[in-house]
């Protein structure tokens, strides 16, 4: 299926998109370190290496992952065309179309590792990455919320007052049940709730009203175990909690919380659209260094590197900004994430054309 060509291509792209992680990678540690030297100090030695730099290195080169695969791109080809590789191939009979086969299989091999990566293996490992960061670097969980009010399921409206996630208790507490015709029919409050585990709450001080008709019927006690369909997480959302989650716990939180009215979820949305926008990013950004590198310019290497790095941090920039505009509400996140794919295939498909007709 694969000629010798094709795995010399593919193994020269994997290689050097490898060692481009590597070689940023390297760098990334001594500038992390030389910021966060005071934090790392104070932290056990075996904490900030496995808790923190096992997982944020992972984490780090899924993030830029666009960035390494351009410029694995731009080098390696622009090496064989200065060694004047790509000439004698397109000049054996090869096109152009034949000659990206093995550029878009090895695409397709980096955007299954970065989509496996971002969906099902780096959450769990943020996990540990953020804990370390709250308790040693700088503190970003949310502990506390007030006024608290969700829909917890279809015709059921919780309140509280007040909750602290480190007690895991909040204080006046109210679940009302409403019928189709959204009339009250229940109504349970208490002075204060304490979450257990999943959804198991315990109400203390409590008092149920159940309305049947024009009777009202009134049940006091001092201690309930029940099962309310909420936890705190779907009300104390922290700035890295959509990191947390693999790609299948993300669309499920999405869709519980926009049942449930819950507004401040955009960056869980933001996040799911950006997983697979990235993946996408991989076969496009490798089509347009492909198409500007292939031919011999003057300057060399040096102009093609400088080209792809402009282009690549452009992608990564215009990605940011768009971000920021879905955040705040200015437009959806799935045009957000996708918009700057959509104008960077338009120039794929632009330059690909152009080269592979000279």
């Amino acid at each position: 299926m694969f000629k010798i060509l094709d795995r010399y291509i593919i193994r020269k792209f994997l290689g050097t998109y490898i060692f481009a992680i590597v070689l940023l990678l390297a760098i990334v540690i001594m500038f992390d370190v030389n910021e966060k030297l005071d934090s790392f100090l104070k932290a056990p030695l075996k904490a900030t290496i496995v808790d923190y730099f096992i997982n944020f290195l992972p984490y780090f080169a899924n993030q830029f992952s666009p960035l390494f695969t351009f410029i694995a791109v731009i080098f390696f080809t622009s090496k064989l065309a200065g060694n004047s590789e790509i000439i004698a191939m397109l000049s054996s009979g090869m096109s152009y179309r034949r000659l990206l086969r093995p550029y878009l299989v090895s695409a397709m091999i980096i955007a299954c590792c970065t989509y496996m990566l971002s969906a099902y293996i780096i959450p769990p490992a943020n996990v540990k990455r953020i804990n370390y960061t709250n308790t040693y670097v700088k503190n970003k969980r949310v502990d506390y919320g007030a006024n608290i009010m969700l829909m917890v399921s279809p015709g059921q409206i919780a309140y509280m007052s007040r909750y602290d996630n480190i007690t895991k208790t909040g204080i006046k507490f109210s679940l009302e049940s409403f019928d189709e015709n959204k009339r009250l029919v229940s109504r349970l409050t208490s002075q204060s709730i304490k979450w257990d585990t999943l959804y198991n709450w315990r109400v203390s001080d409590y008092v149920i009203r159940d309305f049947v008709g024009d009777r009202e019927y009134i049940k006091k006690g001092v201690r309930l175990d029940t099962i309310i369909p909420f936890e705190p997480r779907d009300f104390l959302i922290s700035a890295n909690d959509h990191e947390k989650m693999t790609t299948p716990e993300l669309a499920e939180y999405i869709d519980r919380q926009k049942m449930r009215g819950v507004g401040n979820i955009k960056s869980f949305e933001v996040e799911y659209q950006r997983r697979y926008a990235m993946t996408a990013a991989a076969f496009i950004l490798t089509v347009i260094g492909m198409a500007l590198s292939s031919r011999k310019v003057k300057g060399g290497l040096g102009v093609n590197i400088g080209i792809g790095l402009v282009l690549s941090f452009s992608y990564i920039l215009f990605m940011t900004v768009t971000q920021t505009f879905a955040i705040s509400g200015m437009t959806s996140p799935l045009v957000a994430m996708w918009i700057p794919n959509v104008i960077y295939t338009i120039i794929a498909v632009v330059l690909y054309r152009r080269v592979s007709t000279q």
